[in-house]
């Protein structure tokens, strides 16, 4: 039990029904007199409506899956326009990480709102794409301040998008389990989170617009999202980023996708996150508990159903092996491009 273990220091408030309140006390609390709003363009009704009474200056909709550089400038400069002094960042993972990405360089605090369980907004790591590569970093500046969880802005979620996100969160636990950096508590964190989700998907799926599924998940989400922040980055997250930034693909569905394949590698080489794995799913085997949640939860299975052209298999092989961590030991070349094809094809992990 030897071992350190940093807590990021982060204002959580879970304010079921009861957004619009919690999201002015937060902004408050942090003296904002300037508030920058980023959401998406679809969103932006709802922005309005749980932010009223506040001091907004700009409303920021240019948000862009992976934040492309240019798009990070650009809300940069739009940031520095307004003089905004707060940015409150309302949406999935893209909104929270053009957030960071205008964090990162002004040093502006933000407060996240989260609509999906991508549990950016609960982690000190930023991503941005230049091009068809992807960078990822860790930076204390990018912290959300405040984060504001209410289940009841994702009860119009659509079911496969909620279940997609849902098993980005679980990919966030799992990696956490075998993190270059993992300790005892992020374990015993990453185990609880895997646990809540296992409970909370499944009702999310049979009843999308109950509070009980989503607030469980919610609950999963931002456990996932802590153990992943103090773990660091395992071998499921690089494969995903480079494949998101080299093809485009959608951010939670890819992760879905190739969960199982990395789990299936993984888990023979890490006896002690296999088996808190199995038991938080309740099943013998990890791979076999994770399977059968996928079939309850009709979960996506196929990189080329997510937009990944076959060809781009041999080509995604070297920039993923160069972004491995060290503690992928059953991922060489020749496992890798098995474990891509049979992630693009659908087939059952190896």
């Amino acid at each position: 039990m030897r071992f350190t273990h940093e807590t990021l220091p982060q204002r959580v408030v879970f304010a079921p029904d009861d957004a619009v309140r919690a999201i002015r006390a937060e902004t408050e609390r942090l003296g904002a007199e300037r508030v920058m709003v980023v959401v998406t363009a679809s969103s932006s009704a709802l922005a309005a409506a749980l932010t009223g009474g506040l001091p907004v200056v700009h409303v920021h909709d240019e948000v862009v899956r992976h934040v492309p550089v240019e798009v990070a400038e650009r809300a940069r400069e739009a940031a520095a326009k307004c003089r905004a002094d707060v940015l409150l960042s309302i949406g999935g993972g893209s909104a929270t990480g053009l957030a960071k990405a205008v964090a990162l360089t002004t040093g502006l605090p933000v407060v996240a709102v989260p609509t999906t369980y991508a549990g950016s907004e609960a982690t000190n790591v930023w991503g941005l794409t230049r091009g068809a590569a992807k960078t990822t970093g860790v930076d204390p500046g990018v912290l959300p301040r405040a984060v504001v969880y209410d289940a009841s802005l994702l009860r119009t979620l659509p079911v496969e998008l909620s279940v997609a996100s849902g098993l980005n969160a679980l990919a966030h636990a799992v990696d956490a389990m075998w993190g270059p950096y993992a300790d005892p508590i992020d374990l015993a964190l990453a185990e609880e989170a895997i646990r809540g989700l296992r409970r909370g998907l499944p009702a999310v799926k049979a009843d999308p617009a109950g509070p009980a599924g989503h607030e469980r998940t919610l609950y999963g989400a931002y456990l996932a999202a802590v153990a992943f922040a103090s773990a660091g980055s395992g071998p499921h997250h690089k494969i995903c980023h480079v494949l998101g930034g080299m093809f485009d693909l959608p951010h939670a569905s890819t992760h879905a996708v190739v969960l199982p394949h990395v789990l299936a590698l993984q888990a023979p080489h890490f006896p002690e996150a296999e088996r808190r794995i199995a038991s938080a799913l309740t099943a013998p085997t990890a791979t076999g508990g994770l399977a059968a949640l996928y079939t309850r939860l009709d979960a996506p299975t196929a990189l080329r159903d997510c937009g990944m052209p076959e060809e781009g298999i041999a080509g995604a092989v070297g920039p993923v092996l160069a972004a491995l961590p060290t503690n992928a030991p059953a991922l060489t070349r020749d496992s890798l491009t098995a474990l891509l094809r049979a992630a693009w094809a659908g087939e059952p992990p190896r």
